[in-house]
């Protein structure tokens, strides 16, 4: 059994084709900007929209352990008493409440992905583990990679690459593709912005790219954090630097759509205050002319 947070079909943006994406709960980075905060924690949690909500007290009955009240600034929840169990999204009827995270075994999980493989084949599509990320859950992971090679559909993994070497390589060999975010090439920032420092990271790269196994680079191109020109110079020169047949960054412009994420799920986002913004027009063509001096193309987006 594992514990994910959604399963998106359909999807267009993470790896070729029409693609079901899989989003395993649990992250060891807590980036500043996460736009899927309820990714980050490997446990349950509770989200809840107060707009949404219309005071039926429907959730507050529901409760078991009468863990809820509707006060006049709406639900409050007693932490101490929820169980998570979920009695209280099930019968929301506006949907205020939801649950982050069901366990689903391997089993369901499949028969979820083989209902979509006519879209994959016809596409060129496939499936795509996401995060979080897959890489903290490795044994589940396999396994589900295993069973999609042997239906022979497509299996994409969107990853930090923050794991160890040997789960990387094992995974590897079980995958066509890696999704890979580089957020900054400085470590101390890095650490600071993410939670954890690069060089792990760095050296999976390396070693996937010696390896000759395909991936794509995608950057959170964030105004304040990692959109300047020394950044994006050391990104650059990394990455002419690797193996690289692929030779394209899809620059991903930063959006804050993580806030309201962060208000359901009653935390605070970005509480440093560090100065985050979409990047300007002019930025951002500095930053392709950049990757072109290093014959390195540049995709907005995807």
């Amino acid at each position: 059994m594992g514990l994910i947070f959604d399963i998106k079909r359909y999807a267009i943006n993470d790896g070729p084709g029409i693609r079901t994406t899989v989003f395993m709960k649990g992250c060891p980075l807590s980036c500043v900007w996460c736009h899927n905060p309820e990714g980050v924690s490997s446990r349950k949690q509770k989200l809840y929209t107060k707009k949404k909500c219309i005071g039926c007290r429907t959730c507050v009955e529901n409760c078991p352990q009468k863990a809820l009240a509707l006060t006049p600034e709406g639900i409050v929840t007693d932490n101490a008493l929820c169980h998570l169990c979920g009695k209280c999204a099930e019968g929301c009827p506006a949907l205020a409440m939801e649950i982050s995270g069901t366990e689903y075994s391997v089993d369901y999980l499949m028969k979820e992905i083989e209902k979509e493989t006519v879209f994959m084949d016809r596409s060129e599509g496939g499936v795509t583990f996401c995060g979080g990320e897959p890489l903290l859950h490795p044994d589940m992971l396999l396994e589900l990679l295993h069973r999609c090679g042997d239906l022979g559909i497509h299996r994409a993994v969107d990853t930090t690459l923050f794991a160890g070497e040997e789960i990387v390589r094992e995974v590897m060999q079980h995958s066509e593709l890696f999704l890979v975010d580089l957020k900054h090439m400085d470590t101390v920032k890095h650490k600071l912005y993410c939670g954890v420092s690069n060089e792990l990271i760095l050296s999976n790269l390396r070693m996937v790219a010696e390896a000759g196994h395909a991936f794509h680079i995608r950057i959170p191109l964030i105004e304040g954090m990692n959109a300047d020109e020394e950044n994006i110079t050391r990104s650059a020169a990394f990455l002419s630097s690797l193996p690289w047949q692929h030779r394209t960054v899809n620059l991903l412009l930063y959006h804050d759509i993580g806030k309201n994420k962060h208000e359901k799920l009653g935390t605070v986002y970005n509480p440093a205050h560090y100065p985050m913004a979409t990047p300007s027009e002019e930025t951002v063509e500095r930053c392709k002319a950049i990757f072109s001096m290093y014959n390195i193309n540049v995709i907005i987006g995807g």
